[in-house]
């Protein structure tokens, strides 16, 4: 497991354990995460060199490509290792053509139908009788969470599903959604200068619930900020792996899904689990929030 083992082990649902240096695929696809990555070889490669590192939490989508991030995924680790757990995500729908910021293409759906087209879906790309982890992607504004968390438990009894996820929630969704199932995780956009999900963070401490921080280098756009440079500079280590070295010691709750399209990339932020900050180096990086 190498230095992966040093990011510690987090137990999702309280029995599925996953070391808490992941690998998030998302850029293996097109632009615009639209259609297959330029190289399917090379990104076939990366996946292989994740898990030989020890990497054994890869977060995906059905809407990542839609549907080709899946399908290189058991390309090139299918039969899956033991121990390694894919979580994907229901509940998002793709336009054609890649998304750009003024017109992303991206509508929701948490309709009984959708769901259930969607997981079906998944189990077939990945090769899989059972998701390990099923998100849902949004809540669709026009159902309430409670209707579709009835769906999720109902795919979860019917053993499709392993765990129940929610991403881009606020305590009171989670509240929602826990009245019906059991949530094992929650993805929301997290980094060292947009935390406006910190009570949430809490309520995942407080409750078992793993935290899994999305944009977790906020673009790279965090990289330059004088602080972490600093600390970088330091400790020999470039600002990405500071970023994310205090996320793995903000809270033992959080699990990194790090995403690159770069093999070189993938082993720094690796590496990232054997920076370990001093206090005083986690109180200067904890003034850096913008909420």
């Amino acid at each position: 497991m190498g230095m992966v083992a040093k990011s510690g082990v987090f137990n999702i649902g309280g029995e599925l354990p996953v070391h808490r240096m992941g690998y998030g695929a998302m850029k293996l696809t097109g632009p615009g995460v639209w259609g297959p990555p330029e190289d399917e070889g090379y990104a076939r490669a990366l996946l292989r060199r994740a898990v030989e590192l020890g990497v054994d939490f890869i977060d995906t989508a059905d809407v990542y490509g839609p549907d080709h991030n899946e399908r290189i995924i058991r390309e090139a680790l299918y039969p899956y290792p033991s121990g390694l757990v894919i979580g994907t995500k229901a509940g998002l729908v793709r336009k054609d053509g890649p998304a750009t910021r003024e017109n992303p293409g991206i509508s929701m759906n948490g309709s009984e139908r959708h769901i259930r087209d969607a997981v079906e879906g998944s189990l077939r790309k990945l090769g899989v009788e059972c998701l390990n982890l099923c998100q849902l992607h949004r809540i669709d504004p026009a159902i309430p969470v409670e209707e579709t968390m009835e769906v999720f438990r109902a795919l979860r009894d019917e053993g499709k599903i392993r765990h129940i996820g929610l991403s881009e929630v606020g305590v009171e969704a989670i509240e929602r959604a826990r009245s019906v199932v059991e949530i094992a995780t929650v993805q929301n956009v997290y980094n060292l200068i947009t935390r406006v999900h910190e009570d949430v963070l809490t309520y995942c401490e407080l409750n078992k619930i793993a935290f899994i921080p999305f944009w977790p280098l906020h673009s790279g756009g965090l990289l330059e900020l004088e602080a972490v440079v600093g600390i970088a500079a330091r400790r020999d280590a470039r600002p990405a792996q500071v970023a994310l070295a205090w996320l793995l010691q903000k809270s033992p709750s959080i699990i990194l899904i790090p995403g690159t399209s770069s093999i070189a990339h993938l082993e720094q932020n690796i590496e990232a689990c054997d920076l370990e900050l001093s206090a005083a180096e986690m109180v200067a990086l904890e003034g850096l929030a913008d909420h």
